[in-house]
This record gives structure tokens, C-alpha cells and sequence, in this order.
């Protein structure tokens, strides 16, 4: 049997339990191959601190997490080659799809495990997927060469079968959703069929991360927390997002006015109420978990029957967990509501992007009112949920304006969390394709995180900007615009422009 490796190379500096490594090594493990895990998070001199760059701009409130974890002072490269000798893997992988997809540093994770994977040795296949290489993948090997395979779409079932055939001495040639080197050729094989029935993937194994990983500040308290997934799939196609690479990659290219793919039930799918219900009691039992981050891209529109029948099994059950979902403003109505309270719903994230319909709806192909986002937020806090406003600036063509208007829209919303992260430039997107036209980011752009850094070049709004606003952000929407000017001197006196 296969010995696979699986890198998390997560930089953030706190835990995440990246859904994609859980699905991966509970599907491989079940069929008999060895999966170990060697993870980034808390090697000091590999991570970025998120956690005190987003406290530091009020996005996070303070807590005492450091006191439950530890970083580890030696060097990564050092200790990776000895996992190497150690273990001896026949294949590493590194990245790939989930719900889990990119808003905490997924997309970079391609390059970021690479920058260790190239250390093994020459017999190790190194096999590796997620956004990049559903998009661009002869452009993803070319760019990063001693990658010798590269899955494509959601890769469980593709990666076992890679291990299936490794321990047959069996060509790749038949394998469906990848693309891999051959001689002096790029071949990328045809898609497979998508997953329709996520209960045919084994119980996600949460056991191969470390204890700490999950600790989580939450609110200004740290609590022990999984991030985790019912559903795959979103009904929509908003021009900046991931999800339609995936949407292309299958074959839900076709919209509607309003923005939705058609054949969205084809797409949009979700494990049973007793597979979550098994899934989280284990959780619960095993790593005495109580918030459960949910990654589902649009909480809302999964199978109403789903919710309800795991909505049933919690007041049957009545699990010690809280849940802190994603959805967006239109699915927020007084039985949605009922049905969230139900299932222990403590905080919504809603993508607000920014204040302008017009922007929304003609740039990003993102349709939902003003009015629909104001009446959310205001029903959310009167049921007592708590609510985090999403943010994005840096988007092609968004001026300065946009970006105050969009303060000033958080200031009437009142929201009890507020993020603000810069666009990214997420390959085989359209706003990506777009942006590259006007000449705002490189072709391929390796260090894209919306929450830590900019790679914008756009003169209008610069860099040093857009650093200023993810910096104020919070500060603005509290105490209002009227000493912008001097917010910004002083701003700019402590950190010079470097743009």
C-alpha cells in the first residue's frame, strides 16, 4: 500500500483544520494506505501572525490565545527532510479543493508546499491540486516544474485511485481529473464525474492534526474549534470568486439573470443529517470540539430538507457545540431564522463586498439589494446572532469613493463583527482575467492573501492605500470619516509609504 505524505502549509501562525486533509485522510486510511501529516502552522519562522496583524486592525477582538499553543523555533526545512527519512513517502500532496477554498490562505497553499515538497527525493511523486491547478494546469506545471502530478476538481477519490494504481505499477493514463508530465508533454486527462453523493467519502479523519491546532480565538475567547463542511457547491456566479472556477471545471457555466448556474441542485450538494450528526458527536467525543466553523460557501441555500432533518436531531440530541456559518442577505427570512436558532447558529458572516448595488450587480454578477442586506442584518440582531459584515477592497476599477461609501454603509448596518480583506486576483476567474487587462497584478500572482497583504499595482488606489484602509477600516466605521485627513497624516508618518 501507498505512504502518503500530506503537507499543511498554512502561514497564518493559528490553527486550521484545512477540510481538504481531513477528507483525504480518512478516505486513504480507510482503504488501507498510510497517511501522515506534517504540518507548517506553528514553525515561528515559516508563519505570518495573522492573529495579531487582524487584532491590531480591530477585526479580531483580543484574547490570551498564545497562551494555549506553541511554536515550535527550529528550522522547517531542517525538520521536513528528517520526516522524509523518517517516513519515506511514495507520494506527497499538498493542496486541494474543499468548501474549504480561500479565505485563509488556501490559494497560496500550491506554492507554499512546493517550496518544501521540492526537497524530497527523486522517487517521490509529488502530487498536489486545488484552485490553481483546476484552472491553468500546464501553465501550473510549467511554473513550477518538479511537480509530477496535479488533480483536478475535488481530488479524493482521484488521489486514491492515484495510490490504488502507484501500488499496481499501473500507468496514469486512465485516471480521470488529471494532468500530469509525460516525456517531454503536458497530458491532461478528461474531468471525472463530480461527487454527488458526499456520505460515499469516509468519516473525515480530524485525528492526524496536532492538539493545538484546535484552539481558535472566537469572539475574545479561545475555544476549541473544527473547521468543517455539510455542503459543496454555491447556486451563484459572482464574477471575483473561486467557486466558478469549479463551476467550469464541471460543466455550470450557464447563469441566469440573477446570477444563479442553472442545474444549480446538480451542483450544490450536502452529506445526510445523520452522516453530520455522526460526524459532529465525534468531533464532540474525540477533540472535545464546540465550535464548529462552518465553510460552506452559502450556508442558506443547502437542502432545506437537510437543515431541517439535522435541525430535528439537535433537539433530539442537543449537542454541546456552537456553529459560525456563511451565507448571504437574501436567504435571511423569520423561518430561516427559526431554523438557524435551531441549530445553535452563534455568528453569520455575509458578504457585503461593498456599498454600491450597481458595482455589485454590473462588475462582480453579485444581485442582492441594499435593502435585502440592511433588513438581514437588522432581523439577525434582533433573534441575537451575532453578525460579521465581509469586505473587500482593491477590486478592479473601485475608486477611493467606493471604498468610503462602503465604511459609511457599515457604519448604517451596525454589524457586531466587521472583516475587510484586499481583492485577489484568483486564477481563471473573471475579474481576475479582467484585472490582468488593465494591468493591475502580474499574469500569476504567488503571494495572494486577501487578509495579509496587497499585490495590487492600480495607480488610482495604491498599495499603500489600500494598507491604510485595511488598517482603519474598523476604526473609520466606529468613530466615522469626519478626521479622515488627519487619520491618514498620522497614518502615513508611522509607516511610509513603501509603494
Amino acid at each position: 500500500m501507498s505512504k502518503v505524505l500530506l503537507i499543511n502549509p498554512n502561514k497564518w501562525g493559528r490553527g486550521i483544520t484545512s477540510i481538504w486533509i481531513a477528507s483525504h485522510a480518512g478516505l486513504l486510511k480507510s482503504h488501507g494506505h498510510t497517511v501522515e501529516l506534517f504540518d507548517c502552522t506553528f514553525y515561528a519562522k515559516w508563519t505570518v501572525d495573522e492573529i495579531e496583524y487582524n487584532t491590531s486592525n480591530m477585526q479580531h477582538l483580543p484574547s490570551d490565545y498564545k497562551n494555549y499553543i506553541v511554536y515550535r523555533q527550529e528550522s522547517i526545512f531542517e525538520d521536513f527532510i528528517k520526516k522524509l527519512d523518517e517516513f519515506n513517502p511514495d507520494i506527497i500532496f499538498w493542496s486541494a479543493l474543499s468548501s474549504h477554498i480561500h479565505g485563509e490562505g488556501e490559494y497560496v497553499n500550491i506554492q507554499y508546499g512546493y517550496e518544501l515538497a521540492k526537497l524530497a527525493k527523486e522517487k517521490t511523486l509529488l502530487i498536489t491540486g486545488g484552485l490553481q491547478a483546476t484552472a491553468i494546469p500546464a501553465d501550473l506545471l510549467t511554473r513550477m516544474p518538479l511537480i509530477n502530478v496535479l488533480t483536478r476538481g475535488e481530488s479524493e477519490e482521484t488521489l486514491l485511485s492515484i495510490c490504488d494504481a502507484l501500488d499496481k505499477k499501473q500507468s496514469f493514463d486512465k485516471i480521470l481529473g488529471i494532468a500530469y508530465k509525460s516525456e517531454d508533454s503536458i497530458k491532461v486527462n478528461k474531468s471525472q464525474p463530480i461527487l454527488k453523493d458526499l456520505d460515499t467519502l469516509t468519516k473525515y479523519d480530524y485525528s492526524i492534526f496536532d492538539d493545538q491546532t484546535f484552539f481558535r480565538p472566537y469572539n475574545g475567547a479561545v475555544v476549541r474549534a473544527v473547521d468543517y463542511e455539510i455542503s459543496r457547491g454555491c447556486i451563484y456566479a459572482c464574477a471575483y470568486c473561486v467557486e466558478t472556477v469549479i463551476q467550469d471545471y464541471y460543466g455550470f457555466s450557464t447563469t441566469s439573470r440573477g446570477g444563479a448556474i442553472k442545474r444549480a441542485p446538480e451542483y450544490l450538494r450536502s452529506k445526510s443529517p445523520e452522516r453530520i450528526m455522526d460526524e459532529i458527536d465525534s468531533l464532540i467525543s474525540d477533540q472535545n470540539i464546540f465550535l464548529l466553523r462552518c465553510q460552506d460557501t452559502n450556508f442558506l441555500t443547502i437542502n432545506r430538507s437537510t437543515l431541517q432533518g439535522l435541525a430535528d436531531l439537535f433537539d433530539l440530541k442537543k449537542p454541546n457545540v456552537i456553529l459560525y456559518i456563511e451565507t448571504r442577505p437574501e436567504g435571511v427570512n423569520k423561518k430561516s431564522v427559526e431554523l438557524m436558532k435551531r441549530l445553535k447558529i452563534d455568528g453569520i458572516g455575509m458578504g457585503i463586498e461593498l456599498a454600491t448595488q450597481e458595482f455589485r450587480e454590473d462588475k462582480l454578477k453579485r444581485f442582492a439589494s441594499q435593502e435585502k442586506i440592511v433588513a438581514a442584518f437588522k432581523m439577525l440582531k434582533e433573534a441575537g446572532i451575532k453578525r460579521t459584515a465581509y469586505n473587500i477592497i482593491g477590486l478592479p476599477e473601485q475608486d477611493e469613493e467606493s471604498i468610503l461609501e462602503t465604511i459609511q454603509f457599515n457604519r448604517e448596518l451596525n454589524p457586531d463583527n466587521i472583516t475587510v480583506a484586499f481583492y485577489s486576483p484568483y486564477q481563471g476567474t473573471a475579474q481576475q482575467k479582467k484585472a490582468n487587462e488593465l494591468g493591475y497584478f502580474n499574469e500569476y500572482e504567488f503571494h495572494v492573501d486577501g487578509q495579509l497583504r496587497t499585490v495590487s499595482k492600480d495607480s488610482s488606489v495604491n498599495a499603500d492605500l489600500l494598507c491604510f484602509y485595511k488598517a482603519m477600516f474598523n476604526k473609520l466605521v466606529k468613530e466615522g470619516l469626519d478626521d479622515l485627513d488627519n487619520i491618514k497624516e498620522d497614518y502615513f508618518k508611522a509607516y511610509p509609504k513603501n509603494y
